[in-house]
């Protein structure tokens, strides 16, 4: 625990500034942050708070190790896996979590978040009585606002990975005693959300355009939806395993709670439609710039970069198949592939998919969010083939292990991430305006919604908001009942939030085992014989297997032993 101490110093980090750099950077402070300077002026605690926005999710899922920078948890996931040299050590799905190493992509998630945690607190404790708070109420109220709102957001992705955990509302002094137990699950939740009811009050509806980024009430009402909902699952219930207060959610009104949590955001946007698109374009686009859809997201351009301007941390270089120059870094599943409808609705599992044609006549979203062999993608087809006979009139694919680019990269499973992807840039190494990194969108509020009502028996009501979803998605209307609805709503969260970040704990709190470990990860190997004429073979990639502690990260072991009180997770 002693990793939660940190000195003024951390005003270091790269700032998350949603104003000018040069602002940002052009103040009497930059070389010195002593307390009476950083409390006796608004814009110096504002600029604590861009330091703490860094707190925020990326594309990049740890950004102080090298691969991590690059790549989220989708690897981690159903949905795909990391695919140079198809090498283990970034996130350990193969090799199995111990205490002390559960991967690059997770080695550093206690500490860093506790870091934030830190600083955040030790901002909330002193702001109120500041000189700062004097000068301008108004501002500084919106600004401890906004840091309510973003621990909030850590503890809540941090009982995610790891249940319940210590709360720590006032930051600790160096005598203090950081042998600190950890909260039940339950307890952690309840704080979320009276941070985030506290933040909701002050925090503004929306921001100006120019403080896109920035938290605002619809942001705090979203990580509260959420998180009920997160809570009301089954892997909460005290009835499965893991159990005990670390892990439990135990309220009688869970789904009512996670039902009225989302309808709070409903009923500030008026229940409206979302954004319509007419193709996979359109779609696409959506993820590209800001729009009324999104209700938090990181903001990125020419000034926002993740770090300096090292723009390989974007979608376009590090997702890129290896023949365009990309890095392809994760290669989606074909398991998970199979998961997009058909254009008419129907399943991959009916009578209108061609197994030997799986790419033809699928719902929007596959070819917004998929490369595929054929695709077409910035200017010519994706082209994973090897030739049986190479030559000029049938080469091997430009993407395939004989290709173009690093061949180390070319796509183990003969898919690539498409969603994200600025497509009008004209190299991977330019960068759009103004992309966001979406963390909180419409789209899940209304699946979330749909989720929770079904498990009130609402079923109409459930089928109402999942196909505000899915009829956007061009699909038609979801008209299921009973378990097929909820396996409706499960498949319709899994393809409109992919590679955001929420089907690795998706699948868990809902403990669907088949889709955690314990099963192959297929993938398609593609041919092209001397006629040009192309075939696949579908077959695995690698086992992913299946460990009873798989639902939670392990607290790392020199945690435990800096602060003995701090139980360890269930298995390690």
């Amino acid at each position: 625990m002693k990793h939660i101490i940190i000195k003024y110093a951390i005003v270091l980090f790269a700032v998350f500034s949603l104003v000018s750099c040069e602002d940002v950077l052009d103040t009497e402070a930059k070389d010195a942050f002593a307390e009476d300077l950083i409390y006796s002026d608004p814009d110096q605690a504002e600029r604590v708070v861009f330091t703490a926005y860094n707190s925020t999710e990326s594309w990049s899922i740890n950004r102080f190790q090298w691969w991590t920078f690059r790549i989220n948890i989708e690897g981690a996931s159903w949905e795909g896996k990391f695919n140079f040299k198809d090498l283990d050590n970034p996130y350990k799905m193969r090799g199995g979590w111990s205490p002390s190493n559960a991967g690059l992509a997770f080695n550093n998630r206690w500490a860093n978040s506790w870091d934030y945690v830190r600083l955040i607190s030790e901002f909330l404790g002193k702001i109120d009585d500041s000189p700062a708070m004097q000068s301008d109420p108004d501002k500084v109220n919106i600004l401890k606002a906004e840091m309510q709102f973003l621990r909030a957001n850590i503890y809540s992705k941090l009982i995610k990975y790891y249940g319940g955990i210590p709360i720590m509302e006032n930051a600790l002094g160096l005598d203090d005693d950081f042998n600190l137990p950890r909260n039940s699950y339950e307890e952690c939740v309840d704080f979320i959300v009276r941070e985030l009811d506290a933040a909701a009050a002050v925090l503004p509806e929306t921001q100006p355009d120019a403080w896109f980024g920035r938290a605002t009430k619809l942001s705090a009402l979203a990580v509260k939806s959420r998180t009920l909902l997160y809570a009301a699952s089954i892997l909460h219930d005290p009835s499965t395993v893991p159990n005990g207060p670390l892990y439990d959610y135990t309220k009688g009104s869970k789904w009512q709670d996670a039902s009225d949590a989302a309808k709070a955001v409903i009923d500030l946007v008026g229940a409206r439609d979302l954004i319509a698109v007419a193709n996979a374009t359109e779609y696409q686009n959506l993820f590209l710039s800001a729009n009324q859809d999104i209700l938090f997201a990181r903001s990125y351009g020419s000034l926002y970069a993740e770090m300096a301007n090292d723009i390989n941390t974007l979608p376009d270089q590090a997702q890129s198949p290896s023949g365009y120059g990309g890095w392809g870094l994760v290669s989606p599943s074909h398991n998970f592939a199979l998961e997009f409808n058909m254009a008419d609705g129907t399943t991959t599992g009916g009578a209108t998919f061609d197994a030997t044609k799986p790419n033809d006549n699928r719902e929007m979203r596959y070819y917004a969010d998929l490369n595929f062999q054929g695709a077409n993608f910035r200017g010519r087809s994706v082209d994973y083939a090897l030739a049986d006979n190479p030559s000029v009139s049938t080469p091997d694919g430009l993407d395939s292990p004989n290709g173009l680019g690093n061949t180390l990269h070319s796509s183990k499973t003969g898919y690539n991430i498409r969603k994200f992807q600025d497509e009008s840039l004209s190299a991977l190494t330019d960068l759009s305006a103004d992309r966001p990194y979406i963390l909180y969108r419409l789209s899940e509020i209304y699946l979330n919604y749909a989720e929770a009502q079904y498990n009130l028996g609402a079923e109409d009501i459930a089928r109402e908001y999942v196909n505000k979803v899915s009829n956007r998605a061009l699909q038609p209307d979801i008209t299921a009942s009973g378990t097929d609805l909820l396996a409706a709503i499960k498949r319709e969260r899994r393809i409109e939030l992919c590679f955001e970040g929420h089907n690795f704990f998706d699948e868990r709190r809902w403990m669907e085992q088949d889709h955690i470990g314990g099963y192959d990860i297929k993938g398609l190997t593609w041919k092209k014989a001397a006629d040009g004429s192309l075939s696949f073979t579908e077959g695995t990639v690698v086992n992913r297997p299946w460990f009873d502690y798989r639902y939670y990260l392990p607290i790392p072991q020199a945690e435990i032993e800096k602060a003995p009180a701090l139980d360890q997770n269930f298995g390690y």
